[in-house]
């Protein structure tokens, strides 16, 4: 159904946004229905160091983390070939990592979300993620995740296509992005 966009596409499509935003579970989905690869940065850098991302950060520091994600990512973008990569939520803001990563590929896709969809979800999830794991209330995540937005918001601008979506409906940004690819080979 999609063999043009296979035929058409040489380079990686990029999926960032902020942390929860679904960028994984998304571009699962859309590697599957398109038959292509896909690899999530943080599981890359997981898999190559043997410590979980929450690990690296506890004991290296996220000075230390976001070296071995720019290595991996360098390593990532030197492909010249068609496939799906989830970066993590703060990739494109640190290092000139967002202009390594539009510089070899316009199909970036800024996953966005409603901000207190995306809080709640955070809330219940946030041991798991060192930058928010401190967080006691919902109200103070939404304040939390609306401040960190702003200040990473001109990166993921910097994409080329952004998608406004509801958080529970994955499947309709998947179809979303699917029309910004046939778009892009048309």
């Amino acid at each position: 159904m999609h063999q043009h966009i296979l035929k058409k596409i040489n380079r990686p499509i990029i999926l960032m946004g902020y942390m929860g935003s679904g960028k994984t579970s998304i571009g699962k989905k859309i590697s599957k229905i398109l038959n292509i690869k896909f690899f999530d940065l943080d599981e890359l850098i997981e898999k190559n160091y043997n410590k979980n991302v929450k690990n690296i950060f506890n004991d290296l520091g996220e000075i230390e983390f976001r070296k071995k994600e720019r290595a991996m990512l360098e390593k990532m973008m030197s492909k010249k070939n068609l496939f799906v990569l989830s970066l993590g939520g703060g990739t494109p803001c640190y290092f000139d990592n967002i202009d390594l990563i539009t510089k070899n590929t316009d199909l970036t896709i800024f996953l966005k979300p409603n901000i207190q969809q995306l809080s709640k979800k955070l809330f219940k999830k946030k041991l798991n993620r060192p930058l928010i794991k401190e967080v006691q209330t919902e109200k103070q995540m939404l304040e939390f995740v609306s401040k960190h937005m702003l200040e990473r918001i001109h990166y993921y601008k910097r994409a080329k296509y952004e998608l406004d979506y509801d958080l529970g409906n994955k499947m309709d940004a998947c179809n979303k992005i699917l029309k910004i690819l046939d778009k892009f080979c048309s």
